[in-house]
């Protein structure tokens, strides 16, 4: 009997269905259990070494907190200038970023020219520009923006300059050859090429941008969600400085999703959007 007239192996489908669903339903199972792991071995450490609540408060009195600092006059306005500061930063970054990243790509001789440059800019410790910034714009939001702006570029930028050297000159030559123009080919080829690479960078980049902006206001500011941990940390208030660091976690870790959010949207024939359970299916 031919291969092709034999009955397809038993359970395969069902197999492929079960690890699909497990791999939907895994991280619904495994984060709280995970958080209730880090909350055991919290209040273990705790009381195993009998730790003051002024150096590490417990769990719920940290919750507590972060409902006292919620509902305090005051913290929206230091959250908002927080998220201004990280997303126009980032705003930035992203458009110089994608745009250098294009340019150099493109032209091999100016990105080897200007290499040293980037590099150096990156290695110099940004904590040690803080001060400089302020000196320049000022303690307002401007020099968070331009801290931020700085260290989410570089990700970006070569990122970006990955996908336009990911993009093969064979493929181009094809769409030379079908008389494409240049918005045919940018839409057609290097669109679906170098997009993965763009938001993967974003993905980098919006977590650089939220530590930019904390660690501005932290060393040199007067407002915002590093400002309140400075606060917290002079009058030696572990319970709300534990608190606001929570919260700056879940506030990174919305606008990380956001970034995500985007790439679903934008990107979602791509490997890293399907999954490689659902794309073998």
């Amino acid at each position: 009997m031919s291969s092709e007239s034999q009955p397809a192996p038993r359970g395969k489908g069902r197999a492929s269905g079960a690890e699909l669903l497990r791999g939907k339903l895994l991280p619904w199972i495994s984060t709280p259990v995970l958080l209730v792991l880090v909350v055991a071995v919290w209040k273990l450490v705790i009381a195993a070494f009998d730790i003051s609540p002024y150096v590490l408060p417990q769990p719920e009195e940290v919750v507590g907190g972060m409902v006292e600092v919620v509902q305090s006059q005051g913290f929206m306005g230091h959250l908002w200038v927080t998220l201004t500061e990280t997303l126009i930063g980032f705003a930035i970054a992203l458009v110089l970023g994608v745009g250098m990243g294009a340019v150099l790509g493109r032209i091999l001789w100016l990105e080897r020219a200007l290499r040293p440059l980037i590099v150096a800019s990156q290695v110099v410790p940004k904590v040690a520009l803080v001060p400089l910034f302020i000196v320049w714009f000022g303690f307002g939001m401007t020099s968070k923006i331009v801290i931020v702006a700085i260290l989410a570029f570089f990700p970006i930028m070569l990122n970006s300059l990955l996908g336009v050297r990911s993009v093969e000159p064979g493929q181009r030559d094809v769409m030379r050859s079908l008389n494409a123009g240049r918005w045919a080919t940018f839409w057609r080829l290097e669109y679906h090429s170098t997009l993965p690479y763009v938001f993967a960078g974003m993905e980098i980049g919006i977590v650089f941008a939220i530590i930019g902006a904390v660690v501005g206001e932290y060393l040199g500011g007067n407002q915002g969600l590093g400002y309140l941990i400075v606060v917290s940390l002079n009058a030696l208030n572990a319970q709300q400085l534990f608190a606001v660091i929570v919260i700056l976690t879940l506030l990174g870790f919305a606008l990380f999703l956001a970034v995500v959010a985007l790439k679903r949207l934008f990107i979602p024939w791509h490997e890293s959007v399907i999954g490689v359970d659902e794309s073998t299916t």
